[in-house]
Parts: structure tokens; C-alpha cells; sequence
């Protein structure tokens, strides 16, 4: 396993793609920035009004790239979600052309964000899973272990 460091989504995007070639199974779970600033100042703004507007131009989806190359691995993503948790997942799973899709609910009190414990409901195109509230090591351990069962459910019925 290589340690790759970036400091801009682009770079990230470039490195994942380059990098995924290798791989059997893919786990996006890193969040990038859905948007950068359009243009980079390379000096210092001057406080000279009142209002700035900002242009922000998209960042590459990664994930969405991954699952659109002709020998993809076994994508895994992640939907952090407030709101129609299982409606937005779902859909994301079908709109980028994920294997899995591993989603929370961060507008719970008690889970998710800045808490250390966390549950996780997991759904592919024909199940749905739900991993109960625990402390986040164990759940992530419970999530690696369903990629597995998942990932070798669908290498062996090639």
C-alpha cells in the first residue's frame, strides 16, 4: 500500500485514477470539496469593500470517474445524509454506478460528526443492511467486513 500525498482535489482525482488500475476494490471514503474557487489570488486581497464575490467552478466527481472506467474495481461509497437518508442513497448508488453505498444520517444527535460513535445503514442494487449504533471502530470493522462478503458474493457469480 503507498502513501500518495495531494494538497487539491485535482491531484487527488489524477492520483485515484492513476492508482485505481491496481486495485480489486475501491473505497471512497474521503470527502472532496464539490467546488474550488475558480481563480487563486496570488497576492494578498485588499479589505477595499464591503462584499466579495467568489466564482467557483466543480471539482472532478471521483468516484463517479472510478465507476466509469471500462475494468472498474468493487466501488464503495458513502453518503453522509440529513435529510431522505435512504432516498439519496439509493440514488447515489444507482447514479454513479456503485456497487455499495454505506450511509448515515448526520442530523442524529449522538452520531456521525464530531461523536465517536456512529451507525451506518449499507445498500446495494438488492439489499439493504443496517449496522447499529456502536463506538465508530466497531462499526467500521462490522462495514469492512459486509465490503468483503459483498465483493466475494459478486467476484464468484462472474
Amino acid at each position: 500500500c503507498d502513501l500518495v500525498q495531494v494538497t487539491s482535489a485535482a491531484q487527488m482525482h489524477q492520483q485515484a485514477l492513476n492508482y485505481v488500475t491496481k486495485a480489486t476494490t475501491f473505497v471512497a471514503c474521503a470527502a472532496v470539496a464539490d467546488y474550488r474557487v475558480a481563480d487563486v489570488a496570488n497576492e494578498k486581497i485588499k479589505k477595499d469593500h464591503e462584499r466579495m464575490q467568489l466564482a467557483l467552478v466543480k471539482n472532478h466527481d471521483i468516484v463517479a470517474d472510478v465507476a466509469q472506467l471500462a475494468k472498474k474495481p468493487f466501488i464503495v461509497g458513502f453518503a453522509a445524509e440529513t435529510q431522505n437518508v435512504e432516498h439519496y442513497a439509493r440514488g447515489k448508488l444507482m447514479r454513479k454506478n456503485l456497487d455499495l453505498i454505506a450511509a448515515n444520517d448526520v442530523a442524529k444527535a449522538g452520531q456521525g460528526f464530531n461523536c465517536d460513535d456512529n451507525a451506518l445503514t449499507l445498500y446495494s442494487a438488492i439489499d439493504k443492511i443496517d449496522i447499529p449504533l456502536a463506538n465508530k471502530q466497531i462499526v467500521a470493522n462490522q462495514l469492512v467486513s459486509l465490503i468483503n462478503q459483498h465483493y466475494l458474493a459478486k467476484s464468484t457469480a462472474k
